[in-house]
C-alpha cells in the first residue's frame, strides 16, 4: 500500500485547510485510515482515525470541533478538513493505514504511512 499526503500550506490563524491522502496498491487490506501530526521536536501524536466501511471515526480532545476526517471509497481517498486552525496546529500532518479498527490512535499499530505534508499555521 502507498499513501501520498498532500494539501499543506502556510495559512492564518483562524483558517481552513483540507488535507487529502491518495492510497494505492492493496488498498482492501486497509481497515483503518488516521492522521497524525508532528511539531518539530515533538512525539507523533494522534489527530484522526476512521473506518474505511461504515465510517467510523475517533478524534482526540485537541482538534475535536475543528477537524473532520473523511473518506471516498470510490477513489481511495481520505480527507481531514481544518477549521479554526491555530498556531499550535502547525506541524508536518501524515496520513497512515492499518488493517484494523482497534488503537486507532497507537502510532506503532498503523503499518503504512505517507510522506507527510506541512501545515504552518501563523498568528
Amino acid at each position: 500500500v502507498q499513501l501520498q499526503a498532500s494539501g499543506g500550506g502556510l495559512v492564518q490563524a483562524g483558517d481552513s485547510l483540507r488535507l487529502s491522502c491518495a492510497a494505492s496498491g492493496r488498498t482492501n487490506s486497509i481497515a483503518t485510515m488516521g492522521w497524525f501530526r508532528q511539531a518539530p521536536g515533538m512525539e507523533r501524536e494522534f489527530v484522526a482515525a476512521i473506518r474505511w466501511s461504515g465510517g467510523i471515526t475517533s478524534y482526540p480532545d485537541s482538534v475535536k470541533g475543528r477537524f473532520t476526517i473523511s473518506r471516498d471509497n470510490a477513489k481511495n481517498m481520505v480527507y481531514l478538513q481544518m477549521n479554526s486552525l491555530k498556531s499550535e496546529d502547525t506541524a508536518t500532518y501524515y496520513c497512515a493505514g492499518k488493517s484494523s479498527w482497534s488503537s486507532v490512535g497507537d502510532t506503532s499499530r498503523y503499518d503504512y504511512w505517507g510522506q507527510g505534508t506541512l501545515v504552518t499555521v501563523s498568528s
